[in-house]
């Protein structure tokens, strides 16, 4: 059955991306070119936005976001006048469907990958939107650095099957990382209306490091899981936020059965 619905799900984003990307042909190109992560363009219909993306990963997920509209499907819609953090914020995807059409909305984007971060910048520069504010650094469970994999983005402390051949490779790189209550402190954000995490299971440290009272900030949390062990998996996280006072709910992705959608909410 979740061959079906894999396949199934495939053929319908061809038609997503021909209905909703004005230079789709290009688009479609890409996806076939699995090994180009050269510089692209993808231009949206609705928003009418412009985005610079590096290969077919970074357009599946502005294709997610914007198209599938995953986040707002599994989460909610972003409100005016919301506090918005975003961690793990890649070329910019989410950062910009939360800012493009809610001008009273203040995003604050964390991206700790060089190349993503500068794109993110190029992103909100091309689409002349002045209320993501960017910052080039990781969020963990406490001040200090993290080691990510060059090749893939992801925290090497989590993914610690990979840390030697990224050493091994010269593939690592240090990073400043701050924690989720250091994001209250440095940016003087009493609450956060809505925390978007899509961090490679950096969401684990972030928000299972956390304080209850660092949480009882948070009203909201929308995030891409990845479960990793039998520690670190959403079944842990989830539980987690239900002894921190959340209601959660959990989706499972229907291509991959370690990744998924998990919200966690205040309300109701």
């Amino acid at each position: 059955m979740r061959f079906l619905k894999k396949w199934a799900y495939y053929f319908w984003s061809v038609f997503e991306i021909i209905g909703g990307i004005r230079n789709w042909p290009a688009m479609l190109g890409l996806l076939l070119r699995r090994k180009d992560v050269s510089e692209h363009e993808v231009i949206l219909r609705n928003p009418p936005v412009r985005l610079a993306i590096r290969g077919g990963m970074d357009l599946w997920a502005v294709k997610e976001t914007f198209l599938d509209k995953f986040y707002t499907k599994y989460g909610v819609a972003v409100q005016e006048g919301w506090m918005v953090v975003d961690i793990g914020a890649g070329v910019g995807d989410f950062s910009i469907l939360a800012a493009y059409s809610h001008p009273s909305v203040r995003v604050i984007a964390y991206e700790p990958f060089a190349g993503s971060f500068e794109l993110l910048g190029k992103n909100i520069a091309t689409n002349r939107i002045e209320n993501i504010f960017p910052f080039e650094q990781a969020v963990w469970s406490e001040r200090g650095m993290v080691t990510l994999d060059q090749s893939t983005g992801e925290p090497l402390q989590i993914s610690s099957n990979h840390v030697d051949e990224a050493e091994k490779s010269g593939g690592s790189r240090g990073v400043s990382a701050i924690s989720l209550q250091d994001v209250l402190d440095k940016q003087t954000v009493e609450r956060i209306d809505l925390l978007k995490l899509d961090c490679e299971g950096a969401e684990y440290p972030i928000l299972m490091g956390a304080s209850n009272e660092t949480l009882a900030k948070v009203d909201r949390i929308i995030m891409e899981y990845h479960d990793l062990d039998e520690e670190h998996n959403h079944m842990t996280l989830s539980a987690a936020l239900l002894d921190a006072g959340y209601r959660v709910f959990c989706w499972e992705n229907i291509v991959h059965e370690d990744i998924g959608y998990l919200f966690a909410t205040r309300e109701g």
